[in-house]
């Protein structure tokens, strides 16, 4: 008995998944006021009568599917396997994380892209969480200009510039196919993406890819 209750919420969490999945390409591709609930249950491969049997409505399935992205954003940062007092290693295994994350996601970035381009009405009931975790980046990165390791910055500005940075191929993907000269079917290189970015990164901390820390006085 136990294991058919199990069985059957494992599935209906697969069908969460499903729904969610297909409601961040929907509300990617045709915003909140274009995106229908009839092609999200197309795409999850359900009636749309099975589909309200998991949401309330379109509203409903938007703000799970920013709560998702948003909360990714979080973990891509706090999750980073890497020395925090260490900013080479720590923006050198974050940039790489973020930058795959965009580029095998791109529906996601779009999404919350566009929700902010929107004024971001639904966001802004949530972002006091993500606040949270930028003042505690934030606290990070000011550490590293005390100690010397890094020059000064303004260290919730760099935020914003590294979020620019690694999801620009995940906004401006077919700008950037068109001008490297590159078919819909061919993949981006993203070892020489990650490595350029960091570098650029790097250089504007003024440090030294390498790891011999800062490259001129400041």
């Amino acid at each position: 008995m136990a294991e058919t209750k199990m069985n059957t919420l494992e599935r209906r969490g697969e069908v969460r998944d499903r729904i969610l999945a297909a409601a961040i390409n929907e509300f990617a591709e045709n915003g909140l006021r274009g995106a229908s609930t009839q092609r999200i249950a197309d795409r999850a491969g359900i009636t749309k009568t099975r589909l309200h049997y998991y949401i309330i409505s379109k509203d409903d399935v938007y703000r799970e599917a920013l709560e998702h992205v948003a909360a990714s954003w979080v973990r891509l940062f706090e999750g980073t396997q890497a020395d925090t007092s260490d900013p080479v290693s720590f923006l050198t295994h974050y940039i790489d994380r973020k930058v795959r994350f965009c580029l095998e996601r791109p529906d996601e970035v779009r999404l919350f892209a566009n929700e902010v381009m929107r004024g971001a009405p639904i966001l802004r009931q949530t972002w006091h969480d993500a606040r949270r975790s930028v003042q505690h980046a934030a606290g990070m990165i000011e550490g590293w200009a005390e100690a010397g390791l890094i020059r000064r910055v303004d260290p919730v500005l760099f935020q914003f510039h590294l979020w620019a940075i690694t999801e620009q191929y995940a906004t401006r993907m077919s700008e950037v196919r068109y001008m490297l000269a590159l078919e819909d079917d061919m993949d981006l290189e993203v070892e020489r993406i990650v490595e350029e970015m960091t570098a650029f990164v790097l250089g504007g901390l003024g440090l030294d890819p390498a790891g011999r820390g800062l490259t001129r006085s400041e």
